[in-house]
């Protein structure tokens, strides 16, 4: 054991990247016996950083490794310390499971086959031989963050959560056991409140948190052969890219119709007794894989007269029976009073899906005349004088809205903003109508 270990220390004094060339050099059987041991494999920005932190954030692309980081340190947590009480956080209990426990880089894939830990999921917990335990949570249930005391915790994808800065608070509030409490972050970089407040910590060092950033690159060595070559053609250079593989933090573009900020502003807890419920739909113009989105969107008119946006239901890569059958099982999902779609694409597709599913519901086709500015711009002014409210986050159709500029420019995610013209179609419909938007004409 002694030569072994003066081995793996020998090993570890090498620099990262000699000491991963000399792995891949090592016949399978013998990579496969180090693999459990991460202090090996893991780069040097996959390990906790030195100092005295209090939160350490992960900031880095798909694939960088966050999720191996942040389970190979709760091992270490609980391995060490039979006093650790470890809270795991992810977006949803779904996925703190099947990501953060069970998932390919989670706690337990992590864990050596002659370690012992009891999983029990009917508990949302996870036990250790040491007397470590670890509970799970979801985020979007931030009170269930209020009263439980813990000593670590280990939040995930918190670009993600939905009600990021409640479920936060709750946590930091409990995080009061042990001598040194600590809490890891990791995330894909998203400019959401929560993820901007620690990056700002960071920057300034306040609240002993520190950040790590990475890159989709900086693990190729242990991602899918092509994988990097794919990803780096599709979307290298582009803001997605930028945001989803370089790990930047991507804020506000110059002149953008919807600044992050406004979008954040406008998210609610409550949505009132609704007037009026609309499916708005902004058909693709090609067909099936490869095609842009599907824009669908659900919105309704408050009693408070306010336009709630309540769900993004697009659909990307199906056929026009597909979408529009998607359109006809969302408008009976959400009870809607019309469905609004423009005619210019395939408005008539729309139309005979509804009517062959026995959907007996008010259809009104709308073509678009002006271009995308002219129509979103008294929209966005809606949002301005908060008149709309968001029911939850919807990302996707967030990331559309943030890059539609005045002027009629678009630096967002995809060729076109489906997502955001349903958007503007549907509270087009419920709160200005033709006489205050002269880019959309009713047929």
């Amino acid at each position: 054991m002694g030569r072994l270990n003066r081995r793996l220390e020998a090993l570890l004094s090498l620099p990262q990247t000699e000491r991963r060339a000399l792995l891949e050099e090592l016949g399978q059987a013998r990579a496969r016996r180090l693999r459990s041991a991460w202090r090996v494999w893991a780069g040097d920005d996959q390990k906790p950083p030195p100092g005295d932190w209090r939160i350490w954030l992960i900031l880095a692309g798909r694939g960088f490794g966050k999720t191996r980081a942040g389970a190979e340190w709760v091992r270490g947590i609980a391995k060490n310390d039979g006093a650790a009480r470890i809270a795991l956080v992810g977006a949803s209990l779904f996925e703190a499971r099947s990501v953060m426990v069970e998932g390919e880089s989670g706690v337990l894939a992590a864990t050596p086959g002659g370690e012992d830990i009891l999983w029990e999921p009917s508990l949302r917990r996870l036990a250790w031989p040491s007397g470590a335990r670890a509970t799970l949570y979801s985020a979007a249930e931030p009170e269930s963050l209020r009263g439980p005391q813990h000593s670590h915790a280990w939040c995930d994808e918190i670009g993600k959560w939905s009600s990021g800065e409640a479920a936060w608070d709750n946590l930091m509030l409990g995080l009061r056991l042990g001598a040194d409490p600590r809490t890891v972050a990791t995330t894909t970089p998203r400019p959401v409140a929560l993820v901007r407040r620690l990056f700002g910590d960071a920057e300034s060092g306040k609240g002993g948190t520190v950040l790590t950033r990475g890159r989709t690159q900086d693990n190729r060595a242990h991602l899918a052969p092509g994988f990097i070559v794919a990803i780096e053609a599709a979307y290298g250079g582009t803001r997605l890219g930028r945001q989803e593989l370089d790990g930047e933090l991507i804020e506000d573009i110059e002149g953008g119709l919807w600044p992050r900020g406004l979008i954040e502003a406008c998210r609610v807890r409550n949505v009132p007794a609704l007037r009026r419920v609309v499916v708005a739909v902004d058909p693709p113009a090609g067909a099936g894989p490869g095609s842009d989105a599907c824009g669908v969107v659900v919105a309704g008119l408050g009693e408070d007269g306010r336009g709630y946006v309540l769900a993004d239901a697009s659909a990307e890569g199906l056929r026009p029976e597909g979408w529009a059958a998607k359109v006809a099982d969302t408008a009976a999902a959400w009870d809607a009073d019309r469905v609004v779609a423009e005619a210019n694409q395939g408005g008539a597709m729309v139309r005979s899906v509804l009517q062959a599913a026995g959907r007996i519901l008010p259809l009104r086709l709308i073509h678009a005349s002006r271009g995308k500015s002219a129509r979103a711009e008294p929209v966005a002014a809606l949002y301005e004088t908060g008149r709309v409210g968001h029911a939850g986050t919807f990302p996707a159709l967030e990331d559309e809205m943030a890059g539609m500029t005045i002027g009629g420019g678009y630096e967002g995610p995809g060729r076109s903003p489906d997502r955001a013209d349903a958007l503007v179609y549907a509270l087009t419909e419920l709160m200005l109508g033709r006489a205050v938007d002269p880019g959309v004409r009713k047929l």
